[in-house]
């Protein structure tokens, strides 16, 4: 059943069966084909049910997908720029046709919601990715989601929420659409400019949140993302606590915080877009975009995905057919002569501009240097050096690829002892061999196996890595994608140091001791990595090696010192 609330803000959508059902509707879903959601569906899955991305009453059906795609609207021609989907496994979806209910669980098997198919399809997901994102570079985040960890298949169709999904992190901060919009009432907030961000505040952000609500005559919310962002962002606890210390600077009663669980694709216009009608739906009156609105980075030239005022033009062209107001804002620099934020256009000859990218910031939390009060409180900066030690006395990840023979297991070994040497950290050495003896005993050596098997070593150096500890893995880890996704895995807790050991392919068989490349030569063995099986040679190593000109020794010695120089560890190396 569709709950339909109308205060400003426009119709909202809540999709959950009215209590007396939702037992009912459980039982019936017992005999349901039961999908087990991801962290991005239960994202979306959350947002379809609360209204908040409203007018949707499900995930996109193909003719709705096709159009979003195209033209950034729904098959009847509402403005809709981002394609919300439920990707499965080509298995699964062979298992469903249209008119079938599937049972909507979360990792721990909760019922969450029912969805009644209307259409499963196989998406062209490299016209996706030129569409959305406008770009098939999967050094862009959201292309690489798409390309190579999205399902194979789409199923399309309305949702029936039959609880909201739990969350145990800062319940009084979570707030459904609904919910904003009577807190809104209850206050009198009749305008209200929400500020979305997925990093910490500082004072240019504050800065540029004063202006805006000045201009606009309204109030403020700070409505941050915490669902998925972008890789490597600073985690959302420890972001909330940083907010709630900048919350005290502002005027009283004029600000508000609150979290949205959203899965951010990094889409830059079109999302900026997208981030503006899910405002709408919370009752929020006016949407700051700023530069470069929720831009990935750079591709592989070292150019930036998107222009850095290309989202604000795209929502100007669309802001007729918003009912939110959108305001633009450039960049707000620091003027040493006026000692105060000002937007970059409005500097005069003349003036120093003082600026601290976010690279440089990083930095300097990573090697405990400076952080000057006009960047930012000594609160928000104190919370993170809490949570983000300097790299010295953080744990790290030093993963070893290459072919078989190629020498890793030995520098791994000597790795070891050279860092048990040093002490200060524990020392855990994830072998290829010994993960398959106690770890992988099960799997074979299809590339669906050996990335499980990888994906497997991946989290326990994360969770090594997370306390502090050191983790020395040393896979052959042949795919380049998998190897990106233990990136991933590891470097939100701490260092991660890819190590290409470049051997040559004919040393490598010159090893051979097992023979195991004259029986893959011979067709004996099947995929064999470097024969009939490619190995995928990094791109940006940390460190490379050939260990057929130094030894082990040297070999180990080199990673020393590149550890020593990125700041993980000090002295004694040389």
């Amino acid at each position: 059943m569709i709950h339909l609330i109308e205060p400003h803000g426009g119709v909202l959508k809540e999709l959950y069966v009215p209590a007396g059902e939702a037992d009912r509707v459980k039982s019936q879903a017992r005999a349901y084909p039961s999908w087990d959601l991801t962290s991005r569906q239960m994202c979306d899955l959350e947002l379809l049910l609360n209204g908040g991305f409203s007018p949707l009453e499900g995930f996109l059906n193909q003719a709705d997908y096709d159009r979003v795609v195209g033209e950034m609207r729904l098959s009847d021609g509402t403005l809709w720029p981002m394609s919300i989907t439920l990707d499965v496994s080509g298995e699964f979806a062979s298992r469903i046709g249209h008119g079938e209910w599937v049972a909507l669980r979360d990792p721990e098997g909760v019922l969450i919601a029912v969805l009644e198919v209307s259409d499963v399809w196989r998406p062209d997901k490299a016209y996706e990715a030129r569409q959305v994102f406008g770009a098939t570079d999967e050094r862009h985040p959201g292309v690489f989601q798409l390309l190579r960890r999205t399902g194979p298949v789409y199923i399309g169709g309305r949702v029936r929420g039959v609880e909201p999904p739990t969350h145990h992190d800062f319940p009084h901060l979570r707030d459904s659409p609904r919910e904003l919009r009577d807190r809104f009432a209850k206050l009198g907030w009749r305008r209200v400019v929400a500020f979305q961000t997925r990093n910490p505040m500082h004072r240019a952000h504050q800065e540029l949140t004063l202006r805006a609500v000045r201009q606009a005559e309204a109030n403020l919310l700070i409505h941050p993302a915490v669902g998925l962002t972008r890789p490597g962002d600073i985690d959302h606890y420890s972001r909330v606590r940083c907010y709630e210390h900048l919350l005290q600077t502002y005027p009283e009663q004029t600000t508000a915080l609150s979290l949205l669980n959203l899965a951010m694709r990094m889409a830059g216009p079109r999302e900026a877009l997208w981030h503006a009608l899910i405002r709408q739906n919370h009752g929020c009156t006016h949407f700051i975009v700023g530069r470069d609105h929720a831009g990935p980075g750079q591709d592989r030239f070292g150019r930036t995905f998107y222009e850095p005022y290309a989202a604000q033009e795209l929502v100007a062209h669309y802001q007729n057919e918003l009912s939110i107001q959108i305001l633009p804002f450039p960049e707000m620099v620091h003027v040493r002569e006026r000692a105060q934020y000002v937007p970059a256009d409005e500097v005069q000859p003349g003036e120093t501009v003082l600026n601290i990218s976010g690279t440089e910031f990083r930095r300097r939390l990573q090697e405990g240097l400076e952080i000057p009060e006009w960047f930012s409180y000594p609160e928000v900066v104190a919370e993170l050096r809490r949570t983000h030690p300097p790299r010295h006395r953080q744990g790290f990840t030093v993963f070893f690829t290459g072919l078989s023979g190629s020498g890793k297991s030995t520098i791994a070994n000597a790795l070891m002892v050279k860092l048990l040497e040093l002490g200060g950290r524990a020392v855990t050495l994830l072998d290829g061999d010994i993960v398959r003896k106690h770890l992988s005993s099960e799997l074979g050596f299809s590339r669906e196996h050996r990335n499980i098997n990888i994906l497997r070593i991946g989290f326990v150096a994360s969770e090594i890595t997370k306390n502090g500890g050191i983790a020395i893995c040393a896979p052959i880890a042949p795919y380049a994608a998998t190897r990106r996704e233990v990136r991933e895995m590891i470097a939100p807790h701490g260092g991660f140091i890819e190590v290409h050991v470049a051997t040559p392919l004919e040393i490598c068989e010159e090893r051979d001791r097992k023979g195991l490349y004259a029986k893959a030569r011979a067709g004996i063995l099947k995929e064999f990595t470097g024969i009939s099986d490619p190995y995928e040679a990094p791109e940006h190593a940390e460190v490379t090696l050939d260990t057929h000109d130094c030894s082990p020794g040297e070999a180990a010695q080199r990673i020393l010192l590149k550890l020593e120089s990125l700041g993980y560890i000090r002295g004694r190396s040389s």
